[in-house]
């Protein structure tokens, strides 16, 4: 088989996966705190290398996406006047904690809200039950809990104040894992744990990065390139075709 038919089917392969990327990033427009990606393309090896038996064996043909980077930059600001949402001026991110798995997580969507918990008081009823009263916690709606600036969980007795809200930041963002669409986890090259230096601001909220404008034409690009590296596999396949029907 003709190698470029084999160049052609990997290139249409991974332009859908360019697709995806892209087609993820309008998805999320109006996500708030949502950080786009950028697809990156690396050239395969045209080399050969060696098997146990001496052979030689062929590595790779045309590009693949080899990562996709996540765009850290800060996103437009929409006012609400809610008084549990938040937005960072600057860098940083707010800080979630799951209490069901102990996973702590990184997130610049501030949309929060209020959830209850039953904490035990230490005192037992006439049954010798344990007492428990509810506590209202700042969470972000999903089952985590917000983080403060020393690091527990923050209690909500005033609907109207501003809460203790931390601010947490590393040295390089390259690499952050997501676990969804707003929530990110560090790895050991993003370094230590620090207070962030952004800005704590009420009643807004941090929009998407995503530029729509910038995303459809992706779009429009990879929806070519996937159509050219079709045609290839078409023409590859033509041609061989024609080589066969000139052996029989």
């Amino acid at each position: 088989m003709n190698q470029s038919f084999f160049t052609g089917a990997v290139a249409a392969h991974q332009e859908l996966r360019r697709l995806n990327v892209y087609g993820n990033n309008i998805a999320n427009l109006n996500t708030y705190g949502f950080k786009a990606e950028k697809a990156r393309f690396a050239q395969l090896m045209y080399d050969g290398v060696k098997n146990a038996e001496e052979e030689m064996l062929p590595v790779g043909v045309g590009a693949c996406l080899w990562t996709t980077d996540t765009d850290f930059t800060q996103g437009p600001v929409a006012e609400t006047g809610r008084k549990q949402d938040y937005f960072i001026e600057g860098d940083g991110f707010f800080g979630l904690v799951d209490l069901q798995t102990n996973e702590v997580s990184l997130t610049r969507n501030g949309a929060f809200t209020v959830a209850e918990l039953m904490r035990p008081t230490g005192e037992v009823d006439e049954n010798g039950q344990a007492v428990e009263e509810r506590i209202l916690y700042l969470s972000d709606g999903d089952g985590r809990f917000v983080l403060s600036n020393t690091g527990g969980m923050i209690e909500v007795d005033d609907f109207d104040a501003a809460y203790p809200i931390g601010i947490f930041d590393y040295i390089n963002y390259n690499g952050m894992t997501q676990l969804n669409d707003t929530r990110f986890t560090p790895v050991d090259k993003n370094g230590g744990l620090r207070m962030g230096s952004g800005v704590l601001r009420q009643g807004m909220l941090e929009m998407s990065n995503a530029d729509f404008s910038e995303e459809i034409t992706k779009v429009i690009e990879t929806q070519r390139a996937y159509g050219m590296a079709l045609k290839l596999v078409q023409t590859s396949d033509e041609i061989e075709t024609t080589i066969n029907s000139l052996r029989g």
